[in-house]
Formats: C-alpha cells, structure tokens, sequence
C-alpha cells in the first residue's frame, strides 16, 4: 500500500514541475491536463497524477500535525 502525500507546485516549464513536500522537492512531469504553479498535487511514479484541493491539503496538514 502506497500512501499519498500532496505537494505544492513551485515550478512549471512546459510538461515539467517541481513539487515542494516541505522537506524535499521533486521533479515530475505531466501526461495530462492542466496544472499550475501553487495548487497541490499528487505525484506517483514521478507523474503528477491529480489535483488536490486545497480544503483537503488543510484536513490533510492538521491530521499530520496532531500526530506529532
């Protein structure tokens, strides 16, 4: 089972982005549709796979900080 973690867009160049995590970024490329610098992301595989909106990266941010 793979778990899932959104990250940000920061970067765009052509099919190409880079996705901040906090502590680490990564480069992904984009297969299909549309996706911007500042919206959250799933990544698998280095290809971003979805949008996340940003309610469920708040939900998602809060459960990670409760654990802690």
């Amino acid at each position: 089972m793979c778990l899932a973690v959104p990250g940000k867009i920061v970067e765009k160049k052509g099919n190409k982005v880079v996705v901040d995590y906090g502590d680490h970024k990564v480069e992904a490329g984009i297969l299909t549709g549309e996706f911007a610098v500042g919206e959250h992301v799933i990544v698998q595989g280095k290809i971003v796979v979805d949008k996340v909106p940003e309610e469920q990266v708040k939900k998602w941010n809060e459960f990670l900080n409760s654990s802690k």
